[in-house]
């Protein structure tokens, strides 16, 4: 799932955030660190970007490290003569290197009233066996076993790529669509993140709170989200039927989000994947405080987003949540590869991608 970006950093050369500053200076090298306030002392992993959003390649050096070490060699940097530091970062840049969406259809199904399934394949660190291998075998599973039937629609399966870069497959998948390609797509469901170990149960709604805020920052017309609260409701009833709790999230975050802002009504499923569990959850689900992965009581960042631990392997996916999520997200595709009703306004005019979303509902319809 894609994450909302920080800007808690400090510089250690010169204590301003602008490394290409410090590069015009004749630095050799950045060290980043945490800037001490409460909750934000630990390993904070960042980007670079420029003031206008566009990531930077530097041409020196840059690390990232905690309030505490930062602290130790600014200290060390007023002395005289100032420490010397060796920065050793292997990199290898690849910059306008392509991403790829892999898709693949199903044989049967009314191509006027097509199901999008999806799931990402890119990871942040690591193997990325949770995010997002985890989704991504879901929804394989899923299309094995639909090719053993015929549906009524047809169902369209959709790896995408730079998911966490900034929903950067499914950005460029519907942007490439015509008007009457977009129409055709009558419904999207998601599988982002499956098998956490200290899991919550997500499922996505247009009218939830967003993941990492808990606020609603977007709000979409009835159309998307009536419609929208067909699948989520199929899953909510699975969950009810093997007497498990759930909540409900925002697309924001999700390629379902793309789907929602061109008018495409969209579901999915989600169990968390890094910081933090608070109590609430934990009432729900059980398991504990801090990060849903990794098994730490900790909320400074677990197997997805630490790159020091590297630890998003199998190990870090519980097979009991696979498959329970795996099940209920089959109960919601399968569901809709039948629909007549939902899918049939698959052909009604879509919403111009260059309005504004928001400002065309005039309410949020808040989930029964």
């Amino acid at each position: 799932m894609l994450r909302p970006a920080t800007n808690a950093l400090v510089c250690l050369i010169g204590r301003h955030p602008t490394t290409c500053n410090a590069q015009a200076a004749g630095a050799s090298g950045v060290i980043i660190f945490n800037e001490g306030n409460p909750g934000r002392t630990g390993l904070l992993i960042g980007g670079l970007s420029d003031a206008a959003g566009n990531p930077v390649i530097p041409a020196i050096p840059v690390a990232f490290t905690t309030f505490a070490v930062g602290q130790s060699l600014y200290g060390q940097a007023q002395q005289s003569p100032p420490p010397a530091v060796s920065l050793s970062i292997p990199a290898i840049v690849k910059p306008n290197t392509p991403d790829y969406n892999v898709i693949a259809e199903s044989k049967g199904g009314d191509s006027n009233h097509v199901v999008v399934v999806d799931a990402h394949l890119d990871a942040i660190y690591g193997a990325g066996m949770l995010d997002n291998a985890s989704g991504s075998a879901t929804i394989l599973d899923v299309a094995q076993q639909m090719k053993n039937v015929n549906p009524l629609n047809k169902l369209r399966f959709i790896w995408f790529g730079g998911e966490e870069l900034g929903l950067l497959g499914s950005t460029a998948y519907v942007n490439s669509l015509s008007a009457t390609d977009k129409s055709h797509i009558g419904y999207d469901l998601d599988a982002d993140v499956t098998a956490t170990p200290n899991y919550t149960i997500g499922v996505l709604d247009p009218a939830g709170p967003d993941l990492f805020t808990g606020t609603v920052s977007s709000t979409f017309p009835n159309r998307v989200y009536k419609a929208s609260t067909v699948a989520r409701d199929q899953a909510i009833g699975y969950f009810d039927s093997i007497q498990k709790n759930h909540e409900l999230f925002s697309p924001v975050g999700t390629d379902a989000f793309n789907f929602n802002q061109v008018g495409i009504p969209a579901s999915g499923l989600l169990t968390g994947q890094d910081c933090c569990k608070n109590q609430h959850e934990v009432d729900l689900f059980g398991g504990h405080l801090g990060n849903f992965e990794g098994n730490v009581p900790s909320f400074d960042g677990g197997c997805v987003d630490n790159p020091f631990r590297w630890c998003d392997n199998l190990s870090n996916n519980d097979p009991n949540v696979l498959t329970f999520m795996s099940k209920a997200f089959a109960t919601m595709v399968v569901q809709m590869a039948f629909d007549t009703k939902v899918m049939s306004a698959s052909n009604n005019t879509v919403y111009n991608k260059k309005l504004p979303i928001a400002s065309e509902a005039s309410r949020r319809f808040p989930a029964k």
